[in-house]
């Protein structure tokens, strides 16, 4: 899969809150941050636990797409996220993907 389909992929996942289809297409050594700040989670164990909580907390959570660009092995997402009616914010994210997985999502959000 190319760096695009990795990323639809894990968007699919998401969105259905299948963590084990999510993390299929994450590194062992993942990296999640915010954008030019600090990293929250260190490699699959730490990512996942995060999500697991995610989905738990926001059984409604939904991602809907805005816009995608790629080029090369990154891959930035516009997304509306709704967490729950009336609780949603707009957010980027920014992929990097090595090797067919994903190696590093730096977020920026706006609430």
């Amino acid at each position: 899969m190319g760096p695009v389909d990795v990323v639809q992929a894990q968007l699919d996942a998401y969105n259905r809150q299948d963590v084990d289809a999510f993390m299929s297409v994450f590194a062992e050594d993942c990296i999640v941050g915010d954008l030019n700040g600090a990293v929250s989670e260190r490699g699959k164990g730490q990512v996942r636990a995060r999500y697991e909580k995610l989905f738990a907390d926001f059984p409604e959570n939904q991602a809907r797409l805005v816009n995608r660009v790629a080029v090369g092995e990154v891959v930035i997402d516009h997304e509306d996220i709704t967490r729950a009616p009336g609780n949603g914010f707009k957010a980027a994210a920014i992929y990097t993907v090595k090797e067919g997985l994903i190696a590093r999502v730096d977020f920026v959000r706006e609430l």
